[in-house]
């Protein structure tokens, strides 16, 4: 059973600044009572469980979002443009991409109405009149938040204010603390949370933060840090311990197959190390997990085929790029995670004859219900063994920004009609394929090889085909950084995530420009930080020279 979250709407004066003001109200601010729950509420046992519930919702801003995936995905060596949407300036590191752009404000403001809300149960948790048991878990809950909130700003942002305490009273005082002040910070929330938090690999009431889930983000964070330069000599040895925790300590297990990672009536399993919450109900939703949306093909126009519930409806968003298909996702003999990802199938749910098919073999198709109206290969099938199927072929070099590979991870076929856009999975944040990914990481960098081989073919067993799984295992010799990265890219396409992989290992640019042809002749070393939004700025008491922008913005 999941606990749901209090939306960000909590109303009462005391947390009516859930926003930093200072950066995210305009200039002229009029206090206005919206509620008639006292400043005292957070003190009552269900005021204090409210708040504390409420700083998890603006996780929602950030994971399974479209501003979220745009900061994540876009302008990386996996994903180029699809045919359709805005933002295109975060593929293409062109003019576009400018400190105005709303999401850059939506995802800065939205974090820092959490903080501040996690900033509030931890300075008001001593007047609770709640156990001490209860409190110590809230306060270690907002700080693995706080703490997850200042992570997601600073990879995107670099330095960032921050703020501790609870903003009450409208301020325009701000300034940017340094990297090193904030990476101090984010591992003294999470360490200092661990005694505290549930140590299960399930929290009590499902969704919670939990031991495991701040070890997971310490590896993170860790490995982040040895590649800054903030760095420190024992920052890979951290990160691989606090993997192995999670790896060693809990029940977490791999699931027998790839695919049922994704099964979205079988979100709670035994690989989540943690997960933001989505549900059904519209009232406690708000806009849902729209991941759906955004990576798939026009099949709705296509021969044979209505748009419908079961297949999405598709925003044509993200394409994968041929980096992506031809070469990390190459295997597909011994792997099954290319067939596991993308749909290569499509059946009839539109009878009758038509013609002008993107299928050059063929001028006419026929279908009836139930026939399969498209088939993905994957690799160029002639022309006449195309010409010989009863169905349209869509090969690599008819690929185009409308007809490409579609990822079906985040297919939701449980909306309740073919337009609606909230969707209801939870996203998982951390899972248990990324731990040992991490833990590979960490050991390749300090050297230990072997240890590092073993964890990568924990991976990769379980992505092989029946009979396949002695075919997938890497010798030592081929255990490298490249590898790491394309298995990454194998496991974890579209999970909100490769931006800030390419940003760890300081190869963004070295990567857009060979594997994105679309962005390679813009992306330089400043795209290595998003332009902080120009209110951030504007709202600053003495403007860009006490809050500055970041280099070539």
């Amino acid at each position: 059973m999941k606990f749901k979250y209090i939306k960000k709407s909590y109303k009462y004066i005391g947390l009516l600044a859930l926003m930093l003001i200072g950066q995210s109200c305009s200039d002229l601010l009029e206090e206005e009572v919206i509620s008639s729950i006292g400043n005292d509420y957070i003190n009552t046992p269900k005021g204090f469980e409210d708040a504390a519930k409420s700083a998890y919702s603006s996780l929602r801003n950030y994971y399974g979002t479209q501003q979220g995936i745009t900061l994540t995905e876009f302008g990386t060596d996996l994903y180029a443009t699809g045919a359709d949407g805005g933002y295109k300036g975060f593929h293409f590191y062109d003019a576009q991409l400018q400190p105005t752009v709303d999401y850059l404000a939506t995802i800065w403001d939205e974090t820092y109405r959490g903080i501040n809300v996690c900033n509030a149960v931890i300075e008001r948790a001593p007047a609770a009149t709640v156990t001490d048991a209860i409190k110590k878990a809230r306060v270690a809950e907002m700080k693995f938040l706080r703490a997850h909130y200042y992570f997601l700003l600073m990879q995107q942002y670099g330095g960032v204010d921050l703020r501790l305490t609870e903003t009450i009273l409208p301020t325009k005082k701000t300034s940017r603390a340094p990297e090193s002040e904030i990476y101090k910070q984010i591992i003294s929330d999470l360490e200092s949370a661990l005694p505290d938090l549930e140590a299960k690999s399930k929290a009590t009431d499902y969704g919670r933060a939990t031991k495991p889930a701040a070890e997971h983000l310490l590896a993170m964070v860790f490995l982040a840090k040895g590649n800054s330069s903030s760095k420190a000599a024992d920052d890979y040895s951290k990160a691989a311990t606090y993997a192995s925790n999670v790896i060693n300590n809990y029940t977490f297990k791999l699931l027998p197959d790839f695919a049922s990672v994704f099964d979205q009536g079988n979100q709670n399993h035994d690989e989540v190390v943690f997960a933001v919450q989505y549900t059904m109900d519209p009232l406690t939703n708000g806009t849902g997990n729209s991941l759906h949306l955004y990576f798939g093909m026009q099949y709705d126009v296509q021969a044979g085929m209505v748009r419908d519930i079961l297949n999405g409806r598709p925003f044509k968003r993200m394409r994968p790029t041929k980096y992506c298909l031809e070469t990390v996702f190459a295997d597909r003999v011994n792997d099954s995670r290319y067939k596991k990802t993308f749909k290569d199938t499509w059946i009839c749910n539109n009878p009758g004859t038509f013609t002008n098919v993107f299928d050059n073999s063929k001028s006419t198709v026929t279908f009836k219900a139930g026939d399969t109206t498209i088939f993905i290969p994957g690799y160029e099938m002639p022309l006449a063994e195309r010409a010989k199927k009863p169905y349209q072929v869509l090969v690599p070099s008819r690929y185009d920004e409308a007809l490409f590979p579609t990822n079906k991870k985040f297919l939701d076929p449980l909306r309740p009609d073919r337009t609606y856009e909230p969707g209801s999975r939870d996203y998982m944040c951390f899972r248990l394929a990324d731990t040992y990914l991490l833990l590979a990481e960490a050991q390749l960098l300090t050297g230990k090889v072997k240890e590092a081989t073993d964890a990568i073919n924990m991976v990769r067993r379980r992505a092989a085909f029946p009979g396949k799984t002695a075919a997938m295992e890497i010798k030592q010799a081929n255990m490298n950084m490249e590898m790491l990265m394309e298995e990454r890219g194998r496991e974890l396409l579209g999970e909100q995530i490769r931006w800030m992989d390419l940003k760890r290992w300081g190869n963004l640019v070295e990567r857009v420009q060979k594997y994105n042809p679309q962005a390679a002749p813009n992306v330089k070393p400043i795209h290595l930080l998003r332009p902080i939004p120009q209110t951030q700025i504007d709202r600053t008491e003495g403007g860009a020279a006490s809050f500055p922008q970041n280099p070539g913005y």
